[in-house]
């Protein structure tokens, strides 16, 4: 028998039966799991189950390896984008990341809080863009694929760093990349720094930065393209650049 009680955040249902769903969490000990949820399907239970909202999950299966069963119970609202389409777009992409790459069952406590403070941002529309990025980065670093910005992957140098490399993940200076430049990928100084600034562009040099890290260690092992829905983000936050 496997039970456990535990907080934890919604990242999407789906109607399974007369009135039933499917569940997909991301619980603050237990990592994201999914369960049977009776009701969910209901309209009392629809709100409770937006992806983004706050829930206290108590799941029960007899096997470990059952789908298992949960009750939910609110415990917050997810953050309130509806008028903000590109944010709506953003919460979506979140939440179907977090699912699709974190392995199900396995303790990611970092990603859980992280995923709480990108929930938090939504309601900022200046910074939430940069939040998200540097949430994607910290989800390859919960794969064990994170990147290292710390030096100069050529010159040890820490100084004016500006590239990473698309086959170590290691950051390289202007002066030691200036030759290949065209074959690394750019990085943007909000990634070193909480100081670094935002300048025109870095969103989406960051989301071509941590996507191709993405694509190269969590989708393509799978035969699988980024979802959709974040490539809809990275163009609907392109356009919105553009229009300011």
């Amino acid at each position: 028998m496997t039970e456990f009680e535990d907080e934890a955040i919604v990242l999407s249902a789906k109607s399974h039966g007369e009135s039933g769903a499917i569940v997909h969490v991301l619980t603050q000990s237990q990592g994201v799991y999914a369960a049977h949820v009776a009701g969910g399907a209901s309209r009392r239970m629809r709100a409770a189950l937006q992806p983004g909202a706050g829930v206290l999950f108590r799941f029960r299966a007899r096997h470990a390896e059952q789908l298992g069963a949960a009750s939910v119970e609110s415990s917050g609202a997810g953050p309130d984008v509806l008028d903000d389409p590109v944010a709506l777009l953003g919460l979506q992409c979140a939440c179907l990341m977090t699912r699709q790459v974190l392995p199900e069952r396995e303790p990611h406590a970092g990603a859980y809080y992280a995923l709480s403070a990108l929930l938090g941002a939504f309601a900022i529309p200046e910074i939430w863009p940069a939040i998200y990025v540097r949430y994607e980065a910290g989800l390859l670093e919960e794969l064990g694929y994170g990147l290292d910005l710390s030096a100069c992957a050529v010159s040890g140098s820490r100084d004016d760093l500006v590239y990473v490399s698309p086959k170590s993940a290691r950051a390289v200076s202007r002066g030691a990349g200036e030759a290949y430049r065209d074959k690394l990928l750019v990085l943007p100084q909000f990634l070193l720094s909480s100081q670094g600034g935002l300048r025109d562009g870095d969103i989406a040099r960051g989301l071509t930065l941590t996507g191709f890290f993405l694509e190269r260690h969590v989708f393509h092992p799978h035969n699988k393209p980024l979802p959709d829905v974040r490539l809809r983000l990275a163009e609907a936050l392109a356009d919105s650049a553009q229009a300011k």
